[in-house]
């Protein structure tokens, strides 16, 4: 199969504020699992906020995972495309200076470099509170089927996508160790302490 232009994978979030952090570990465990051709660009865009513009110019197709914050079910997924999509990326802004991902579309769209496909992949959040938290269960075990979205996705704007043997260890992945949801998850100083502080 052949892909029309090139095509990207993002995942946007803040891994500090509990299930904030859904789309970064949504395209960080995409990667672990599958293998996909050179022209899909596979990134974690964190909270970089104006700074993605230029990527989003340059994909002719744009897949995002992302946490809502739309009055859903905690947990419940939604699968969005084209105008609709900016109406629910991010979820609320954890501070005044945070760009939302609707500026980076629109911005976009100014300068005329739109993706000619964009589809959101989205869980709505139970806790984006716990700062220094992880991903809450209701929330992660959502992972399995935000993947097999995105997979049909891809195939269906003609990606091979191709599952591995066995998935990256998370040294392996998009971010540093320290950062994956591995290594956050055993090694983050905030998770030595119990909710009162103590060791």
């Amino acid at each position: 199969m052949t892909t029309n232009g090139n095509i990207l994978v993002l995942g946007i979030g803040n891994i500090l504020w509990a299930d904030e952090g859904f789309g970064v570990r949504a395209v960080e465990e995409f990667h672990r699992r599958y293998q996909v051709p050179e022209d899909v660009v596979l990134m974690d865009g964190g909270t970089q906020g104006l700074y993605l513009v230029q990527f989003v110019q340059e994909a002719e197709k744009l897949l995002v995972f992302d946490a809502v914050d739309y009055g859903l079910k905690p947990g419940e997924m939604i699968v969005v495309r084209g105008d609709e999509v900016p109406k629910f990326t991010g979820a609320k802004k954890m501070s005044l200076h945070q760009t939302g991902f609707q500026e980076v579309l629109s911005a976009a769209d100014f300068t005329g470099h739109y993706p000619s496909d964009l589809t959101l992949i989205g869980v709505q959040a139970l806790d984006l509170e716990d700062w220094g938290g992880s991903l809450t269960n209701l929330v992660k075990i959502k992972m399995d089927e935000a993947l097999a979205i995105a997979v049909k996705q891809l195939q269906d704007w003609g990606v091979e996508v191709v599952k591995r043997d066995t998935p990256l260890a998370h040294r392996d992945g998009l971010m540093e160790h320290s950062l994956d949801i591995g290594g956050y998850e055993n090694g983050h100083p905030l998770r030595a302490f119990d909710i009162d502080g103590r060791a």
